[in-house]
């Protein structure tokens, strides 16, 4: 008789912890008005130290790259949005769709852009391998996302 009981207790304690775990699964209204957490296009990856030396070819340079994603349904134009380091060195998108659900790569150096790459045609690197903060501005000049490595960031090489 007491196995029977704990197994009924066993089951409504699981029966409680699922009930918590689909509460967590807001809606996607109440996703998109929570910036903090999950903005609508953020910074989702920096590789800021290229492998091997830093030989500031066009290859290495490529290496070293940011990745934008779109974390809504619908289509976003980066068209005057703004990456920049905490060196103050910028890049302003050209007429770039991001489209829904999708990422891009922006890569250092020069290069053909793609729906998936583009390049900021630069002869030198952008991104500090240490510690950096890299900064994505809509055109309206407000800060959409920030991501920092190094001195007490999580991106540490």
């Amino acid at each position: 008789m007491s196995a029977s009981s704990t197994a009924r207790r066993i089951a409504a304690i699981s029966l409680a912890a699922g009930a918590a775990v689909s509460a967590v699964a807001l809606p996607a209204t109440a996703a998109d008005r929570d910036h903090h957490r999950h903005p609508r296009v953020e910074i989702s990856a920096v590789k800021a130290d290229s492998p091997g030396r830093d030989n500031h070819t066009n290859r290495s340079l490529n290496a070293e790259w940011v990745e934008i994603t779109n974390n809504t349904r619908h289509a976003v134009n980066l068209r005057d949005w703004t990456l920049r380091d905490n060196d103050g060195d910028r890049y302003r998108f050209r007429d770039v769709r991001l489209a829904g659900r999708s990422t891009v790569r922006v890569h250092t150096g020069a290069g053909r852009d793609t729906r998936a790459h583009i390049y900021q045609d630069r002869r030198d690197y952008m991104w500090d391998n240490h510690s950096d903060k890299a900064t994505l501005r809509n055109e309206h000049h407000r800060t959409v996302d920030t991501e920092s490595w190094g001195r007490g960031g999580h991106h540490h090489h």
